[in-house]
């Protein structure tokens, strides 16, 4: 039976995957450990910029170079315990839509999306998201084996970085922000340029009427 309306699941409840591809209700949500997790409002137009010029960056690093793909939400990765050898739809528990992912392994991408951990998440945060929100997700990616995590802070402008060490723990890898040139671990040849991710158009504007008042004066 197909699901229209949230109010007709029990948020208290377990839930698969196979749960999850009736439901045809307009909020979005991800499926963490078989319990609903409401995302976030609407991204605002920061956030949205910010994916936007992450997803350019990694869009023609990866098609030059790399065989890996990159995308950004909405797109579904179901997660799995791999202490399981089934990947049936109702096997799975975890279904989250990260801001922005890249995956390496071609096997793991179906027309549903990605079965598996992805190599690499970016999530942005927004003002809705809460620190048990926060902390639900970089456990879940924790344990699935995500080889590098990043959250970016739009409004502080920064980044911090997580890299999965040999014992599967993400260990902090570094605070960036400003002016500061980043480039993931698992790519070291990708450098990116925070001035580009957190550019402010309207400073263009100012130092043009700068220019003009001093033309003029």
């Amino acid at each position: 039976m197909l699901i229209t309306s949230l109010s007709q699941l029990d948020l208290n409840g377990t839930y698969s995957y196979a749960d999850y591809l009736k439901w045809r209700f307009e909020e979005s949500v991800e499926l963490i450990r078989g319990k609903i997790l409401k995302m976030s409002p609407a991204p605002s137009v920061k956030h949205q910029e910010i994916s936007r010029r992450f997803c350019r960056i990694f869009f023609n690093y990866f098609t030059e170079t790399q065989p890996c793909q990159a995308f950004n939400a909405p797109f579904d990765v179901r997660l799995y315990d791999k202490k399981k050898s089934l990947k049936a739809n109702d096997d799975i528990f975890t279904v989250v839509q990260p801001d922005i992912c890249v995956i390496c392994d071609k096997n793991k991408l179906d027309t549903k999306g990605c079965l598996g951990s992805p190599d690499f998440i970016i999530e942005i945060l927004s003002l809705g998201n809460s620190k048990r929100e926060m902390k639900i997700k970089f456990d879940l990616y924790e344990a699935s084996g995500v080889r590098e995590y990043w959250l970016v802070y739009p409004y502080e402008e920064s980044i911090t970085k997580f890299i999965l060490n040999e014992t599967d723990k993400f260990e902090y890898a570094g605070q960036f922000a400003n002016d500061d040139i980043i480039s993931p671990t698992i790519f070291p040849n990708l450098s990116i340029d925070l001035t580009e991710i957190f550019y402010h158009p309207e400073d263009e504007n100012d130092d043009d009427e700068a220019n003009i008042i001093r033309i003029y004066f």
